[in-house]
């Protein structure tokens, strides 16, 4: 997997992550495959980027059964679409860039939900990704 630069700021790891989001967020609304709304992009994303979106997207039902399984009856479908999104992307992040720290993850995700997402979306997003995070961290590798 392709990790994030560590001489890259965290500000333009933000926007990497903001970018990636975007993509997540629209391929849902529009109900295409992300190869495909890839494939429309006219600005170069970045490699980090890419490797988010196509990642989650990739490992989406898994992602979801385990959201499902941790949000305590809260179905995924009935999240909102960008909350969905948000915790797609840093679920996939848990999981595979063990390099980065839980914590720049969840509030990497919290600081986007504080930004593009509903008030209660916050605190419901950092709940379920420490609950993510225990489950994906701790789990022995396969």
């Amino acid at each position: 997997m392709s990790s994030p630069d560590p001489l890259v700021s965290g500000s333009q790891r933000r926007q990497v992550r903001e970018r990636a989001l975007g993509l997540l967020y629209e391929a849902e609304a529009k109900g295409i495959d992300m190869a495909e709304l890839l494939a429309a992009q006219e600005l170069p994303l970045d490699p980090y980027a890419h490797t988010l979106v196509t990642g989650a997207a990739d490992h989406q039902s898994d992602i979801d059964a385990r959201l499902e399984e941790l949000s305590e009856n809260w179905p995924v479908a009935r999240m909102p679409a960008l909350d969905r999104a948000i915790l797609r992307l840093a679920s996939f992040e848990l999981a595979h860039s063990t390099d980065l720290s839980v914590a720049v993850i969840i509030n990497e995700a919290v600081e986007l939900a504080h930004e593009y997402s509903t008030p209660a979306s916050a605190g419901f997003i950092n709940g379920l990704l420490s609950q993510v995070a225990t489950s994906v961290r701790s789990a022995p590798e396969q």
